[in-house]
């Protein structure tokens, strides 16, 4: 698998492995199965690993240092983490440099790290790109030596934008995908301009685009996509990438015919993304091996044509932009 820049984090594959799902928050799923998917991503090749202090309160770290400590691979491997939703309440005043460093100092225990590879602000409220302070934290840690890098995940385009403004931010991680295609607009030309790597996330707009959900979908009660359909959780364009059931389904619907029969609709959405020269990786999570290794494939296919990425197009603009465009 190639590998491609992101900013000064250095080059990592461009298919990553999300590690929300073996976490928490996408139904049960046993600490052997959350171990197992991650050493499947690095057999694939996968060298880039996304986590949270909050995906199952540090399980997921805890998953990845555990994996990386049995393999000694800890050097082979670029993980990044995020901070900042343990607060409670999650608040724009919360992002002080003392919680920050004891979000950090936590993260590093529980992935076996001295120093984080990337820390990423997990979607802080908008009122925190505005605050300078949160900023220079971030870069008085990084000069201690607690974190290499430092960047932001993001639920909105100007909040990406705003973000890129300050120098010392590397990343940029946001939604992007066939139903979220806002940031191809403005924000991919802007972080090339600025060198900023940008990090895909929610690429298969949380299962929708496996093709495999039906308007009749029912999900286990621990499932972001049961409790968080309508945003009672947490930003509700994290789930199903914000697009409503019903709209989501007819869109793959009208979306299927199209896909040229060597790749599965999670492959085409992949190299989709991939398309985008301004992608620095995309992280697909999974907790089945199979479902892994076939995402990773997605990267070896050649870039869609023109057609079909103007099919992409059309689709959005008649099913899905009038639900997320605006909003996101």
């Amino acid at each position: 698998m190639q590998q491609r820049t992101l900013g000064d984090v250095g080059a990592v594959t461009e298919i990553g492995l999300g590690t929300w799902n073996i976490g928490g928050d996408w139904g049960d799923v046993s600490d052997e199965a959350g171990r197992e998917a991650v050493r499947t991503a690095l057999d694939a090749g996968v060298d880039f690993l996304d986590t949270a202090d909050v995906y199952g309160d540090g399980r997921s770290e805890r998953h990845i240092g555990h994996v990386l400590d049995e393999r000694d691979a800890h050097d082979e491997v670029t993980v990044a983490t995020k901070a900042g939703r343990r607060l409670d309440p999650h608040t724009a005043d919360g992002y002080t440099a003392e919680n920050l460093e004891q979000f950090v100092d936590r993260s590093r225990e529980n992935l076996g790290e001295d120093t984080l590879d990337l820390l990423q602000l997990h979607c802080p409220p908008t009122d925190v790109y505005y605050r300078p302070a949160v900023f220079d934290a971030l870069a008085d840690l990084r000069a201690r030596g607690k974190v290499a890098n430092y960047g932001v995940s993001v639920e909105r385009v100007e909040e990406a934008l705003k973000a890129i403004e300050y120098p010392g931010v590397e990343t940029v991680q946001i939604i992007f995908n066939p139903f979220r295609q806002r940031p191809a607009e403005l924000f991919f030309e802007e972080a090339a301009r600025r060198d900023v790597g940008v990090i895909v996330r929610v690429p298969l707009a949380s299962g929708l685009l496996t093709g495999t959900i039906d308007r009749d979908a029912t999900f286990p009660k621990n499932d972001h996509r049961n409790y968080n359909r309508d945003g009672e959780a947490f930003d509700v364009g994290e789930t199903f990438a914000g697009v409503p059931l019903d709209a989501g389904v007819d869109a793959v619907e009208a979306l299927e015919p199209y896909v040229p029969e060597a790749l599965s609709l999670a492959q085409f959405t992949l190299r989709w993304i991939l398309d985008f020269d301004a992608v620095s990786a995309v992280i697909p999570g999974s907790t089945t091996p199979a479902h892994i290794e076939s995402n990773v494939a997605a990267a070896d296919h050649d870039p869609l044509d023109h057609r079909l990425h103007g099919v992409v197009r059309d689709v959005y603009e008649e099913h899905v932009a009038e639900h997320v465009h605006k909003r996101w």
